[in-house]
């Protein structure tokens, strides 16, 4: 039996952070032994907000694929490429823009929150989770990894699967959602790891800069000096123990509470242990930065392997809206 098949992807930031890579890339390398992987780079989807500042595209899609290398996605089991790569993605969205109706996009959640938040009125960014749908259904793929919060846009994928095959006949699956318990990684500040807020641990930091930015965390209100009893539940600081310290956490939390762990040693505590996980990441990134040819390698493999799968998709496609005319 063949291997089930499954699509990710996320936008071309530029260097991904500690929640990047607890939330999505570690769970990806852990499904690349067991699926048909297709990890993709979507810089289209990020044109929708960066339309008007494209000059630092190439340098952020760069630093993604290292990363995405660094963190263990191994492009022999896997197709890592870029979206642009592979121009049925276009095709497929621009088929589905004339069957899908505009009110199933603008009752996707996210449409409302970000057209108010960040003033979006495009139409590419309206037709934006059509997009996504055409990338998951353009491969045909089985399951998505995905968040709770993803699940409205890969409902909308299997509703858009669901009009074209009652159109055309049943030509492309309906994805499921794989549901992955991403951990919760708090930033710097408290909140959530966002490069927004800037409160970010980027894998590129220095153990150095890892150390500083986290000797500036905060830490629970409560606990203003040394001696004060604490409470980790509430720190931000604990949280990271709790993924990145194998050992101890018990300990760490007891001397919170009782008082006899300040918290700048907590800190330097912290910052050893990340710095200790992220070691081989580093070091993998640093030989990828200096072979740039090695990463440009792999995205164009991966988009030839993508463009395969993709060309096959489209000719089901077009056969089925008779749109072949060559014969």
């Amino acid at each position: 039996m063949s291997r089930k098949i499954v699509l990710s992807g996320m936008q071309p930031t530029g260097r991904l952070h500690l929640g990047n890579y607890e939330g999505a890339l570690r769970n990806w390398v852990s499904l690349q032994d067991e699926f048909d992987m297709y990890c993709c780079i979507v810089d289209w989807h990020a044109l929708t907000s960066d339309f008007d500042d494209t000059a630092a595209m190439k340098d952020r899609i760069f630093d993604m694929a290292v990363d995405y290398l660094a963190s263990g996605l191994d492009g022999n089991k896997c197709a890592v490429f870029i979206q642009s790569q592979v121009k049925e993605h276009a095709e497929l969205h621009l088929l589905f823009s004339m069957i899908i109706p505009i009110p199933w996009l603008e009752r996707v959640p996210s449409y409302k929150e970000k057209s108010e938040s960040l003033g979006l009125d495009s139409y590419g960014f309206l037709g934006y989770p059509l997009l996504q749908a055409a990338d998951i259904l353009l491969y045909r793929a089985d399951l998505v990894p995905v968040g709770k919060d993803q699940l409205p846009h890969i409902e909308l994928t299997r509703e858009v699967a669901r009009r074209f095959n009652s159109l055309y006949g049943e030509v492309l699956p309906e994805p499921q959602a794989k549901l992955t318990k991403f951990a919760e990684v708090p930033g710097t500040d408290g909140r959530k790891m966002s490069k927004s807020y800037d409160n970010v641990l980027s894998l590129a930091d220095t153990p150095e800069e890892t150390a500083k930015k986290i000797s500036t965390m905060f830490t629970d209100p409560e606990k203003l000096r040394m001696g004060d009893p604490g409470h980790p539940e509430k720190c931000p600081v604990y949280a990271l123990h709790r993924i990145y310290t194998h050992e101890g956490t018990d300990k760490i939390a007891d001397d919170c509470r009782t008082g006899k762990l300040g918290c700048v040693a907590d800190k330097k505590h912290l910052a050893q242990s990340i710095n200790e996980a992220l070691a081989p990441v580093r070091q993998k990134r640093a030989e990828l930065v200096s072979h740039p040819d090695v990463v440009w390698d792999v995205l164009r493999d991966g988009a030839k392997r993508a463009s395969a799968r993709a060309g096959e998709t489209m000719e089901l496609v077009r056969s089925a809206m008779r749109l072949k005319y060559d014969s």
